[in-house]
């Protein structure tokens, strides 16, 4: 019984924003991600902000690499297609 209205593909999950998506609506503003690491460690220009003393530990921060937002939740800096774990590596 044909009902007249096309199957819908189904949905895929991103391997950058870890969301899903169906991949016939997806365009290059569909994916919100962070292109880096979360990482920690000392950020390049921290000497500014703190004067390390001798004996200090090194100040160890956390943060995105690419964007330096320090909230492991924060939404991505970047855009583009969503890419599925189905896609070829990039």
């Amino acid at each position: 019984m044909d009902s007249g209205v096309a199957a819908r593909a189904p949905e895929k999950l991103c391997r950058r924003c870890k969301g899903s998506f169906d991949p016939s609506a997806n365009t290059r503003l569909s994916c919100r991600f962070h292109p880096s690491f979360f990482v920690c460690r000392r950020h390049d220009d921290q000497k500014r902000y703190y004067e390390l003393r001798d004996g200090d530990p090194p100040y160890a921060a956390k943060f995105y690499d690419c964007c330096g937002a320090e909230d492991p939740d924060a939404p991505g800096c970047a855009t583009d297609f969503h890419r599925s774990y189905d896609d070829a590596q990039e």
